[in-house]
């Protein structure tokens, strides 16, 4: 088993990402072309039907003609990686930590963002050598877990996934997380430009 440095380049550009669920192929290719044109590079579909995997497949294709990477989510089963792999997927990304799912995604060349909600569940998996985790459910957790984990964790760059949106990303960017990860709050269809909003410089004073 490998680490998963692979995220350093994958987000290297922004500290967002979208989530994409079941949203159907068209209406998931539209946010993702709306999300990557306002800067948002990072894409996830969680994959729980044969439509959840079509609309993977159909994005990580465009994404893949744009330079852009697309990552399979909700990755529970070996069944689960082979689907994103076939899908064209550039990474998966799990609820919880599973040394079988993050040992397949590696196998199969995908980088594994699992997931942890305990200084247990980190300290295991920097011991299979990953240093990019989710942090889920990351505002049942608050911005005071994140700031907690520096102290033995400092190495770990978190992705704070669950409950997340253009309202409280900011306070978890400055508790220290790499990349906050929106999802249900999507469905508000000024999320996307309210996020991008996020990665502009703030006014100098007298500006």
């Amino acid at each position: 088993m490998s680490g998963n440095t692979g995220f350093d380049e994958l987000f290297a550009e922004a500290p967002l990402m979208v989530i994409l669920r079941g949203l159907g192929a068209e209406r998931s290719l539209e946010l993702a072309h709306k999300a990557w044109d306002l800067g948002i590079t990072s894409v996830e579909l969680p994959i729980q039907t044969p439509a959840d995997v079509e609309a993977l497949r159909v994005v990580a294709d465009a994404g893949r003609a744009q330079g852009k990477a697309v990552g399979a989510g909700t990755v529970i089963t070996p069944e689960h990686v082979r689907q994103a792999k076939e899908a064209g997927a550039a990474f998966t990304v799990s609820p919880g930590y599973d040394r079988e799912i993050v040992g397949a995604s590696i196998a199969a060349g995908l980088p594994p963002l699992p997931g942890v909600a305990t200084a247990t569940d980190v300290q295991l998996a920097l011991r299979d050598g990953l240093t990019w985790l989710k942090a889920f459910p990351a505002s049942v957790l608050g911005t005071g877990w994140f700031t907690a984990m520096r102290g033995p964790f400092p190495q770990v760059r978190f992705v704070a996934t669950g409950g997340m949106d253009a309202s409280n990303a900011q306070p978890f960017l400055d508790a220290g997380v790499r990349v906050v990860a929106v999802g249900s709050a999507l469905a508000d269809e000024t999320q996307v430009d309210r996020l991008a909003a996020l990665l502009k410089p703030a006014p100098r004073p007298g500006r």
